[in-house]
C-alpha cells in the first residue's frame, strides 16, 4: 500500500508552507488552504523550529483552519524532533491559532519515514489546548520500539471534535482504551488503523467493545476498524454490535479480512442500511464477492471491494500498512 501527503483536509487544499530561498508566488488567504509545514531536517537550511516560528510570524494565524504537520515536525528518531517538543510548540500557539479547526500530525510517506518508525507522544495536551477543533488525525505511534513512550492518549471530554484518525501500522492497546473511554459528544466519523502485533499492535476486540456497543460516541456515523490482522475476528464483532445500526458507513478493509469474516458479516444484523461498506484491500473468494455484491447493492449500498489480494494459505495474509 502507497501512502501518500495528503492533498486536501477539512474540505480544504493542501498548501505547502515555502522555505525561505523559494520562489515567492502569490501567498494564499489564510483561512482558504490547510497550511503543510514540513522540512527535511538532514540536508541543512531551515530547521523545522525556525520554520514555525516564520509560519507564526508571516501568516495571519488567527485565521488558520486547517495544519498539516509533516517532515521535521515527526518522522524517526533519527531525522526529527521530539514529538514532545512538537507538542510544545503547538500548545504554546493556542492563542495564536484561534481559528484551528482541524489538525494533522506526520504527514509522511513511505520516502520519509515507514509508517512504524514514525515516533509519536502524547497527543491529550494538544486536544485539551484546542477544545474548538472539529478533525484530528495522527499517523504513527513508533510504540513497536524501546526507544520512547509512543502514541499516548490520556481519556478527555472534548464538546466539538467530529473527526478522529489514527493511522498505525500497530496500534497500542492502551490508545484504543483511551479513544474508548474518552467524552467526545459530538464524533461522527472514528477511523483506526490498527495494525499487526509485529509493530506493535496490542489492542484486542474487548478493547474496543465501549465503541461497538454504542455505550460510548452518540453521534458516530462513520466507523473504520482497518489494516488489522484479525479483521475476521473484528467483522465477527462487528456482525453483532448494537452501534452497526446507526451507522452510514463502516470500512473493514487493508487487513486480512477473509471469506470467514464476510460470511460473519452476512450472517449477521442487516447492513442494507449503510450507504458505504469498504473492505477495500481483503483476501476474499469470488464467489464470496457475488454474496456480497448480491446482498448488498440492490438495496443501494456502495460496496468497496477492490484491491483483491490472494495467497495460498491463510497464515500468509497480510495487512495492507505494516512497516
Amino acid at each position: 500500500m502507497t501512502i501518500d501527503h495528503l492533498t486536501t483536509l477539512h474540505g480544504l487544499p493542501v498548501h505547502d508552507f515555502p522555505s525561505p530561498d523559494e520562489e515567492s508566488g502569490p501567498v494564499p488567504a489564510a483561512d482558504t488552504v490547510a497550511w503543510r509545514l514540513s522540512r527535511n531536517q538532514g540536508y541543512g537550511g531551515e530547521s523545522f523550529e525556525e520554520c514555525w516560528d516564520r509560519f507564526l510570524d508571516t501568516v495571519d494565524t488567527a485565521r488558520v483552519r486547517a495544519l498539516v504537520l509533516g517532515a521535521g515536525a515527526y518522522g524517526s528518531e533519527f531525522d526529527a524532533d521530539d514529538p514532545a517538543e512538537t507538542a510544545t510548540r503547538l500548545v504554546a500557539a493556542a492563542d495564536r491559532l484561534t481559528g484551528l479547526e482541524a489538525l494533522y500530525l506526520a504527514d509522511l510517506t513511505f520516502e520519509e519515514s515507514e509508517l512504524s518508525w514514525i515516533v509519536q507522544g502524547d497527543v491529550t495536551p494538544i486536544l485539551a489546548a484546542y477544545p474548538r477543533l472539529l478533525e484530528f488525525g495522527v499517523r504513527g505511534s513508533g510504540n513497536g520500539f524501546e526507544d520512547g513512550p509512543g502514541l499516548q492518549l490520556t481519556p478527555l471530554r472534548h464538546e466539538h471534535l467530529r473527526v478522529l484518525r489514527l493511522e498505525n501500522g500497530g496500534l497500542p492497546g492502551e490508545v484504543a482504551r483511551a479513544v474508548a473511554a474518552c467524552d467526545l459528544p459530538a464524533l461522527r466519523r472514528l477511523d483506526l488503523w490498527l495494525g499487526a502485533e509485529y509493530y506493535g499492535c496490542t489492542t484486542t476486540l474487548a478493547d474496543l467493545a465501549p465503541v461497538l456497543d454504542g455505550d460510548r460516541l452518540p453521534a458516530l456515523r462513520h466507523l473504520g476498524l482497518r489494516n488489522s490482522e484479525i479483521q475476521d475476528e473484528i467483522a465477527a464483532a462487528v456482525a453483532g454490535a448494537p452501534v452497526v445500526a446507526r451507522l452510514a458507513s463502516l470500512h473493514l478493509g487493508l487487513g486480512t479480512l477473509s471469506d470467514t469474516g464476510a460470511a460473519a458479516l452476512l450472517s449477521g444484523q442487516p447492513l442494507t442500511h449503510l450507504e458505504e461498506l469498504d473492505l477495500r484491500h481483503h483476501f476474499l473468494s469470488e464467489p464470496m464477492m457475488q454474496r456480497l455484491r448480491e446482498a448488498l447493492e440492490p438495496a443501494g449500498v456502495k460496496l468497496d471491494l477492490e484491491e483483491r489480494e490472494q495467497t495460498e494459505e491463510d497464515e500468509d495474509r497480510y495487512v495492507a500498512a505494516g512497516e
